[in-house]
């Protein structure tokens, strides 16, 4: 029989606010600005094609840096980094919103990612490193539901802000919530230990720090025009790179980031079901839209709304799915929310069956994704010591990026192939992928670490 978990101090409760504001603002720009790519284009007279760079490279940038999260926090402490961060985030967002040409616009995009980068895993890391074990559940549920939010309510709100003042404002919103944050760090967050000592893995730098970033341009690329010679060379070098980075860090005596730790019981699990519910979540993302407007008829409109449900589904299950897993341990939490996803997506194999249940569908879909994915990075942080929580935050955000880049290639992949003999048919070929992601991590959800016993505690 499981005990309560140890409550939480409204201390810890605001630094899970103060670095939740910082991951909604990051999450809210990775998916909003999507939208404002065709008036973006107009605006500027520019090919839709260029415009695309708005999105882009914003995820490449974010990519280039996230490796350098972790020993920058070593070096300059936590804290004086997701500060940095922010700040630096808040200032291209004002560029962002000034802008006067693409060209400007898209360094913005890039200045953007490059802190976002930083930011997200760093305030992770701030937070697991101020927690008890048994106090990260909740606490990672409050800031999963910040970052579920964000993509929840993107599509209404950017709507809402293109069609009533200007795509500008997507950018603007983040000014008051960034320098709140800010401004409540100096006096929430924790400083974090710094050491000059701390020698750059400038090898392991380059070999990832151009990997990743290829592996996301590749995928984005095959996203937007399919399988292309540009596209797939640079999704080739980058897993190359990255895979070269892997075998480099694993000989290393000081690596970037130290990839030992997948040696811990239960790591390498939370690590695999992170990357596989990015792969269902971002393949999702790219296949429901197409499958909603195309086979269903919905609007553009009423697409959005379904996929506002999928993401208040997440925003709704985290807060609770924190509690249990704090209580229960993160392998029966996970594993529920893995079967729920892989029921919910199973459903979608037959489209004639539903009717008109597709928003309970992708509600529950949404909560099986946070229910599944969640307690699998809190169990990431379980699995090593206060001292190695950067890294652990550095790895999970690298699996779940990689894995939602090749979840998307997957399904676009298998859409283009199989569209070629049945369009119908394609969609039953592409939610076949997500099913079998959806499995995947059941798989790995079964290997996480066992809940600590009383004694253990």
């Amino acid at each position: 029989m499981s005990s309560a978990p140890p409550t939480i101090s409204p201390r810890l409760w605001m630094v899970a606010a103060v670095t939740g504001c910082g991951a909604f603002i990051a999450m809210l720009d990775s998916t909003v600005a999507n939208l404002a790519i065709d008036a973006i284009s107009r605006e500027f007279g520019a090919p839709l094609e260029d415009a695309q760079w708005v999105a882009t490279s914003y995820l490449v940038a974010l990519a280039l840096s996230l490796p350098l999260s972790a020993w920058l926090s070593r070096r300059f402490g936590s804290r004086r980094v997701w500060v940095a961060a922010l700040l630096t985030f808040v200032a291209a967002s004002i560029w962002c919103a000034l802008s006067r040409d693409m060209a400007t616009l898209t360094v913005a995009r890039c200045l953007q990612g490059l802190s976002a980068g930083l930011m997200v895993p760093t305030g992770q890391a701030i937070l697991s490193e101020a927690a008890n074990r048994q106090q990260l559940g909740r606490l990672m549920g409050t800031v999963g539901f910040a970052v579920a939010l964000g993509p929840a309510l993107g599509p209404g709100l950017g709507g809402v802000l293109i069609d009533g003042l200007s795509w500008r404002w997507l950018f603007w919103i983040n000014v008051p919530v960034g320098i709140g944050a800010a401004f409540a760090a100096k006096y929430v967050l924790p400083l974090g230990e710094a050491s000059s000592a701390d020698r750059l893995d400038t090898t392991g730098l380059i070999l990832i720090g151009l990997g990743l970033p290829l592996v996301l341009f590749g995928s984005a690329g095959i996203g937007e025009s399919g399988l292309t010679l540009s596209s797939t060379s640079s999704l080739a070098a980058g897993m190359a790179l990255t895979m070269a980075f892997v075998i480099h860090a694993r000989r290393s005596q000081a690596p970037l980031i130290d990839i030992r730790l997948f040696r811990r019981a239960g790591f390498a699990a939370a690590v695999g079901t992170a990357g596989l519910t990015g792969a269902a979540m971002y393949g999702g993302l790219l296949l429901i839209p197409l499958f909603l407007q195309d086979s269903l008829h919905l609007s553009a409109t009423d697409a959005g709304l379904m996929l506002f449900m999928m993401g208040m589904g997440a925003a709704v299950v985290l807060p609770m799915a924190g509690n249990v897993t704090d209580r229960y341990g993160a392998l029966a939490v996970s594993l529920i929310g893995s079967a729920i996803l892989l029921l919910s997506t199973t459903a979608f194999l037959w489209p004639s069956m539903l009717s008109l249940a597709w928003a309970p569908l992708l509600f529950a879909r949404g909560g099986g994704l946070a229910l599944a994915q969640m307690p699998a990075m809190t169990a990431a942080y379980v699995a090593v010591g206060k001292n190695e929580t950067g890294d652990a935050a550095t790895i999970v955000n690298i699996a779940q990026r990689i894995g939602g880049a090749l979840g998307a290639i997957t399904t676009v992949v298998v859409l283009e192939k199989a569209a070629k003999a049945d369009n119908q048919l394609a969609y039953g070929w592409g939610f076949a992928v997500l099913v079998t992601f959806a499995a995947g991590s059941m798989v790995t959800s079964m290997l996480l670490k066992r809940p600590l016993t009383q004694s253990e505690r």
